[in-house]
């Protein structure tokens, strides 16, 4: 998934594979979905505005994960499309992922959907 070679990020690694992430993963990222829940169930947020937050606040942070990996905004301009690519891959190989799953899984998750 990750090589290394093809960005010049300094060896920060960008992401790992399911059997390396480490044992507060899934911690993690549940905080980022309750707060998104929260502001759901709260706020009176819809679900798309809800939505649209956590993509602008991962695509800020990405960016932020990039620009901290260069030495200077020329090197990393340079490698911009590499960057991009990498993000967007990732991105559709969870989204592929979790996808199956809502459709194998559908009437156990969105069973109090309904």
């Amino acid at each position: 998934m990750y090589n290394s070679q093809k960005f010049n990020f300094r060896n920060i690694p960008m992401s790992q594979p399911a059997q390396e992430r480490d044992e507060h993963f899934y911690q993690r990222a549940d905080a980022h979905i309750n707060l998104a829940n929260e502001h759901i169930n709260t706020q009176q947020t819809k679900p798309v505005d809800a939505n649209d937050a956590l993509l602008y606040a991962s695509a800020r942070f990405n960016a932020w994960i990039v620009a901290a990996s260069f030495p200077n905004a020329d090197d990393m301009k340079k490698d911009k499309t590499n960057a991009i690519e990498y993000f967007t891959n990732a991105y559709k190989t969870v989204l592929e992922e979790h996808f199956d799953d809502y459709v194998e899984n559908y009437e156990v998750y969105m069973r109090s959907e309904g």
